[in-house]
């Protein structure tokens, strides 16, 4: 497709990010049987891509042990792509990462995908019980993830290297970069590797973001052309007030980080309005700004804006709904309105 053509969202491959969420009531174990389930619905349902995400010391989030999680989700499922999103980097030495997706593209070929941040993905406090010290901030950032490559493909290194990642070295696994900012996007344009963007959580970001990425991107033997994805909070119901109760949840969950008060997912409420101030409101509003919630009509009307503003290669849908079954029907109206398969 010419790039200077409109985009359909029926143009573009849709996929998955999953916290595997941990609902009030609920267990870690239930979670993981719930991302299974929901990937292979996903699988069925034609999406592109399946990814997990790294987060530490919140209640809500059973995903912490992200490798140990994708591999229950290749093993459960046959040929979506299966990946992080993302690998917080600054949180581990690059060798580990290489040997442990390495050992991931080696159990199953083809289907692993490398998506790497350099925020922490939790507290200081938790940071440093991670890493032992803070030495590692993020800064580094570009450095860890040229150490990362090199153990890929050791024709990036200058030198010979007596370090080597087995399994990993040799293998061509997708390395993503992860960014609600500019400075990931930049840095993935420069080196040519695709980039996603968290407007999940960082709506406001993301078109300046992308441009930037695709101003900054130069030719690579990974991409030709740019790759950007977009990460949207998106919850489809049959009816615009069930999809706006379910959503509530994701609205109580940012509510609590505000609130400095960590608990799982909680049950959605008839009317967020009373249970969260005006201030608290226009909180929520400026962090989940470009959430898309509603019936099937409203997702795709707002779906086909969201893609005309800027012209994503890529979606990528999070669901943080608190009753499982609900998720899944959420992905089924996702995939239905953008006639995946």
């Amino acid at each position: 497709m010419p790039e200077n053509d409109t985009k359909q969202i029926t143009d573009i491959p849709f996929s998955v990010l999953d916290l595997s969420p941990i609902a009030d009531g609920r267990t870690p174990a239930d979670s993981f049987r719930n991302t299974l389930e929901l990937a292979r619905l996903a699988e069925k349902l034609g999406y592109n891509r399946y990814w997990l995400a790294e987060h530490h010391n919140m209640p809500f989030i059973a995903s912490s042990a992200t490798s140990v999680v994708i591999s229950h989700v290749a093993a459960g499922t046959s040929k979506i792509r299966v990946g992080s999103g993302g690998i917080m980097l600054p949180n581990h030495a690059p060798l580990v990462i290489a040997e442990q997706f390495g050992t991931l593209e080696s159990l199953y070929p083809g289907r692993i995908d490398l998506g790497l941040g350099r925020a922490p993905g939790t507290d200081q406090l938790t940071a440093r019980a991670l890493r032992r010290d803070l030495r590692s901030s993020g800064e580094d950032f570009p450095e860890q993830l040229a150490e990362l490559r090199n153990y890929f493909d050791p024709s990036l290194a200058q030198g010979y290297s007596h370090v080597k990642a087995i399994p990993g070295e040799g293998l061509n696994i997708p390395i993503w970069l992860l960014g609600s900012s500019g400075y990931s996007a930049q840095l993935a344009g420069e080196l040519g590797l695709p980039f996603a963007f968290a407007s999940h959580f960082s709506p406001h970001n993301t078109l300046p973001a992308i441009q930037l990425y695709r101003r900054s991107f130069k030719p690579s033997k990974v991409l030709d052309k740019p790759h950007a994805m977009v990460g949207l909070n998106i919850i489809a119901a049959d009816t615009d007030q069930e999809a706006e109760r379910l959503a509530t949840t994701l609205q109580q969950q940012f509510l609590n980080l505000m609130r400095g008060k960590e608990v799982p997912l909680q049950p959605p409420v008839d009317n967020i309005n009373d249970i969260a101030s005006d201030y608290e409101i226009a909180a929520l509003e400026n962090q989940l700004g470009t959430s898309i919630v509603g019936s099937p009509q409203i997702v795709k009307e707002k779906l086909e804006k969201v893609l005309d503003e800027s012209q994503a290669d890529e979606i990528m849908a999070i669901a943080q709904v608190y009753d499982h079954k609900a998720r899944l029907h959420s992905y089924e109206i996702l995939a239905e309105i953008t006639q995946l398969k």
